[in-house]
């Protein structure tokens, strides 16, 4: 899941997932504008597993995390390359460009190394776009649930937990949340996703003893939705199975 090879960037003309515009307005006598994405909106659901006391989590590579991570390890490195460029130029204007020299400049006289696949995993709940017009958000959540995790859960068990926006800034697009408790009886598959859809899942399971620790430990890459959806549990529900989940 980790070997991440032959990375291309490419501009993006055309998506099924994203949709580029730009918004001019008044506000308050002030013309501004907004550059936003419309995109699906999309469920997730908390899912506890009442046999064995853990949450079910999925991991999975997430290309925009890893690309941001990329350029973060660049930004030193182009910094110094810069200054090291300004240094030479004041010192040797007049000295004919050289084949590194070209390098440097097109470049920005950076070469980084290529991170591990590692630094675009994520841990994240179960979640899916809500891009079925036919399906109630209670249906998709279910289904995501079957395909994800590999538990078959009633709809009439999902709890609505809230719905908030997923991207304020960005693209203003909703994601509705619910709970659901299985057992290991409700296990019917192993989960990992749809291949045919290009999904590639890891199944995680975090006890709930650990859970608050897990929520806040900054080494772990997670979503918003995995820390306040623990918060949630433990203020909703831990008092139901009087365990500590360790705040």
């Amino acid at each position: 899941m980790e070997q991440i090879h032959d990375i291309q960037v490419v501009p993006c003309t055309n998506s099924n997932y994203l949709k580029p515009f730009r918004v001019h307005y008044n506000q308050n006598g002030t013309k501004k504008s907004w550059d936003f994405m419309r995109t699906h909106d999309s469920v997730s659901v908390l899912i506890f597993n009442t046999t064995s006391h853990c949450f079910i989590l999925v991991k999975q590579f997430r290309p925009a995390v890893y690309m941001c991570e990329w350029e973060r390890t660049k930004e030193p490195a182009v910094q110094a390359a810069e200054g090291e460029e300004k240094g030479a130029a004041a010192a040797a204007t007049a000295i004919p460009e050289t084949p590194q020299e070209e390098a440097v400049a097109t470049a920005g006289g950076v070469k980084t190394q290529q991170p591990p696949g590692s630094a675009g995993m994520t841990y994240e709940l179960c979640a899916g776009l809500v891009d079925k017009a036919d399906l109630s958000l209670e249906e998709i959540a279910r289904q995501e649930v079957l395909e994800e995790c590999g538990y078959d859960v009633p709809v009439a068990k999902l709890r609505r937990i809230t719905s908030y926006s997923s991207g304020v800034g960005v693209t203003g697009a909703k994601q509705t949340m619910f709970y659901a408790e299985v057992s290991d009886e409700n296990r019917v598959g192993e989960g990992g996703g749809v291949p045919q859809e290009g999904e590639l899942i890891e199944v995680v399971k975090v006890p709930l003893h650990e859970a608050m620790t897990f929520a806040y430990d900054e080494s772990i890459p997670k979503t918003m939705g995995v820390i306040f959806s623990f918060i949630w549990f433990h203020n909703n529900m831990s008092p139901k199975y009087k365990i500590s989940t360790n705040v």
